[in-house]
């Protein structure tokens, strides 16, 4: 092995671990990555496809042009037979050979073309199922790191070591509640009292001194 394929196999290692510790830190990030490449060879796939199609009905119509000018030839054959003109007869079988041989070559690229054509159709039909498993997987995926989330800030907020925790809030409540409790009472107080010596002048007597 020279140095040049030892410098590729080494690069090529690095990456795959690169790619394999990206993937366990952020599977669903890989995912998607995985998702969007898939995607784009399906929609490769499915040009390929396309042309394939394409191609197999020009040669369909290359086969019934061809069909039609050896009926035509034959025709021609058995008059030029009928005739007994031997020139006749012989430029008449040469084409009559000739399009008979395109036509065997035709129907024989129609029958291979057929069946690629299906054989890529079954396969871009897998590749588009597969990629909706992906996404199915994707789905699930997602749905477990939200879950992981939402366990995660629950269990948060439920620890006790957690500053904002629900124990600190039930004292910080019942606190308040004393707070105000006790501002009730102390103002209830001070308006009894208010009105205690409200009572006390109204009824005390004015002294009217005697000139």
């Amino acid at each position: 092995m020279n140095l040049f394929q030892r410098f590729k196999y080494t690069i090529e290692a690095d990456l795959h671990q690169l790619f394999d510790k990206k993937e366990q830190k952020n599977p669903i990030a890989m995912l998607n990555q995985y998702i969007r490449e898939a995607e784009k060879q399906t929609e490769q796939t499915g040009k390929l496809l396309e042309r394939q199609g394409q191609l197999k009905e020009k040669l369909e119509q290359e086969f019934k042009q061809n069909a039609e000018l050896l009926a035509k030839r034959e025709a021609q054959l058995k008059l030029a037979t009928t005739s007994g003109e031997q020139d006749l007869i012989d430029f008449a079988s040469d084409e009559v050979a000739a399009y008979t041989a395109r036509n065997n070559t035709l129907q024989a690229s129609i029958e291979a073309s057929t069946r690629e054509y299906f054989e890529l159709e079954r396969k871009f039909e897998t590749m588009k199922h597969k990629i909706k498993d992906m996404k199915v997987r994707q789905l699930q995926l997602m749905g477990k790191e939200n879950v992981t989330r939402a366990h995660h800030q629950m269990d948060g907020m439920i620890a006790k070591n957690n500053k904002t925790n629900f124990e600190d809030l039930e004292s910080y409540i019942d606190k308040l509640s004393y707070q105000i409790d006790k501002d009730h009472e102390v103002t209830s107080f001070e308006s009894r009292l208010a009105q205690l010596e409200k009572n006390v002048t109204i009824d005390t007597p004015v002294l009217i001194e005697n000139k």
